[in-house]
């Protein structure tokens, strides 16, 4: 099922995230997808907001993992944009976070397939120019 969300703003998109929090399940996987600038660390800001962390949320580009454990379950959050191939991913224990007992959030997903369950949730946020510069559509679907 593809469910889309339209957000006029990042405060929209904050918003979005936060309502996705607040229903997480221990064991969730959700894989974004953008271009740069899209949204994808302001939605999972909302996101650790709604699980009701107070953790100050910011895109672990180089360090690869951000963990964030004061809300109701932990965030392991991804980056994996300058990742050269996915063994590089296994080095760093990636499938025992997906095992773990909180939420995996894993920007640029689409750049390491082999290494996403087949339950994940996908979320890709794209740039709605023509109704503004900070327009965006969230579509959130299933990858199986």
């Amino acid at each position: 099922m593809t469910k889309k969300f339209y957000s006029a703003s990042s405060a929209d998109t904050f918003n979005i995230g936060a309502g996705f929090g607040e229903s997480a399940t221990p064991g969730t996987v959700l894989c974004l997808d953008g271009d740069l600038g899209a949204g994808k660390t302001v939605f999972t800001k909302g996101f650790a907001k709604g699980l009701g962390s107070q953790a100050l949320v910011t895109s672990p580009t180089y360090t690869l993992m951000h963990i964030y454990d004061d809300g109701r379950l932990p965030i392991y959050h991804f980056d994996v944009y300058r990742i050269d191939d996915e063994d590089e991913m296994a080095e760093i224990g990636f499938e025992e976070y997906l095992r773990g007992d909180g939420v995996t959030i894993v920007e640029w997903a689409a750049l390491v397939p082999g290494l996403i369950p087949d339950d994940a949730i996908k979320v890709t946020i794209s740039r709605d120019d023509q109704n503004g510069p900070d327009a965006r559509i969230i579509t959130v679907d299933s990858l199986n």
